[in-house]
């Protein structure tokens, strides 16, 4: 079986999160010379430039990969990884990289009608744990309730940015890495809160965004440590081990990065160093299924926890929550809440997501299938396969 086809998509979906009510999400159709069709994602931030920068390089691929035999994944992840050398191993070429390898993982997995992690050793696990993110507030009383009601519904472990409102959601803002004292005042008094509305029982993750030096990082932590928060995530920008370093030897909290972390080989100085407590790779921008799944057995090696991350559409959970099916050091997935509800537009069958858990069924490949007419009639115009 050959690969004949590759196509690139760009989907708008709605969302309930009043700072992106609409998204963008990027999609790669890879077709078989057999009429197999496999999908892979690779959603990127900030969104519009990216986007149709890495679906322009998709188109480019169909040139070096066509007539090339589709079974052979690790073969075929090696000359994408490869064809980008020069220009440096992040950033693009992992993304590329992984749109495809996933893409390939679900011909294989219709191929042999297998779910993709009955083909990665089987099971050790009967369902993935979720945590998940409450809607935003500008109100710290409303943050309180809205995490209140996450929790209601069955999630038993939540992550947030109280400090999203000066700093925005991603690491684009970024120039001093301080922040106002009031808004730092108010981010902690956010999550004081969500903590007496939650109770004692209930895993609060905060990410940081990389948008802090190191003292204020330091700070920022230090500031949440009371709240028992499980986690203090991306401290600073990912460009400096040593930074990372400095904080992670003056807070006393957990650390966990590794979202903006591109393949294996950027994950060794972590581990090597003591840098962290969990890692967080995300499937379709380390470098795919193939490539989150070696990056669990190293991280297992170490007895540190994988837990992916996941901020983007439906192949995105799905694609790490099969390869987590596998893996022993697995902790918890992400799943942003908002987005999920958006999926129902995108799947023929929805995902099976039950009291803070994600059930795996047994359909083989990723285990979704797409609405067509769906992604036809929200295709961005140009970028509609």
């Amino acid at each position: 079986m050959k690969i004949a086809d590759i196509k690139p998509w760009i989907v708008g979906v709605p969302s309930r999160d009043p700072l992106r009510p609409r998204r963008e999400l990027v999609f790669v159709q890879v077709d078989t010379s057999d009429g197999i069709t496999g999908w892979g994602e690779v959603t990127t931030y900030p969104g519009p430039i990216a986007n149709r920068a890495v679906c322009a390089v998709f188109r480019q691929m169909k040139e070096i990969l066509a007539g090339d035999d589709a079974s052979r994944i690790e073969a075929t992840w090696h000359k994408v990884f490869r064809a980008f050398t020069y220009m440096g191993s992040m950033g693009m070429t992992t993304a590329v990289a992984s749109g495809i390898d996933i893409a390939l993982w679900d011909i294989r997995g219709k191929e042999m009608k297998l779910p993709i992690y009955k083909l990665l050793g089987g099971a050790v696990r009967d369902n993935i744990p979720l945590y998940t993110h409450p809607p935003r507030s500008t109100s710290v009383q409303e943050s309180a309730k809205l995490a209140k009601e996450t929790v209601d519904i069955g999630y038993k472990a939540i992550k947030t940015d109280p400090f999203w409102e000066e700093k925005a959601v991603t690491q684009t803002t970024y120039l001093s890495g301080q922040i106002s004292p009031e808004g730092e005042q108010k981010g902690v008094d956010i999550i004081a809160t969500i903590r007496e509305a939650v109770g004692p029982k209930v895993e609060i993750m905060i990410d940081a965004h990389a948008h802090y030096n190191v003292p204020t990082g330091v700070r920022l932590a230090t500031r949440l440590a009371p709240y028992n928060i499980t986690w203090f995530e991306e401290p600073v920008p990912p460009e400096s081990y040593h930074a990372l370093k400095q904080v992670r030897q003056q807070v006393p909290v957990r650390i966990c990065v590794g979202e903006r972390l591109h393949t294996r080989f950027e994950f060794v100085p972590i581990f090597e160093n003591q840098l962290a407590d969990y890692i967080m790779p995300d499937v379709t921008w380390t470098g795919g299924i193939t490539e989150l799944k070696k990056i669990a057995n190293l991280a297992e090696a170490y007895y540190v926890p994988i837990t992916p991350h996941d901020a983007s559409g439906p192949i995105n959970i799905m694609a790490g929550a099969h390869a987590m099916m596998t893996v022993p050091n697995f902790y918890r997935l992400e799943s942003a809440r908002l987005f999920v509800e958006a999926y129902s537009n995108l799947l023929v069958t929805p995902l099976d997501i039950r009291d803070g858990t994600l059930h795996m069924s047994d359909r083989p490949g990723l285990g979704i299938e797409f609405n067509m007419d769906y992604l036809k009639n929200n295709a961005a115009p140009g970028w509609g396969g």
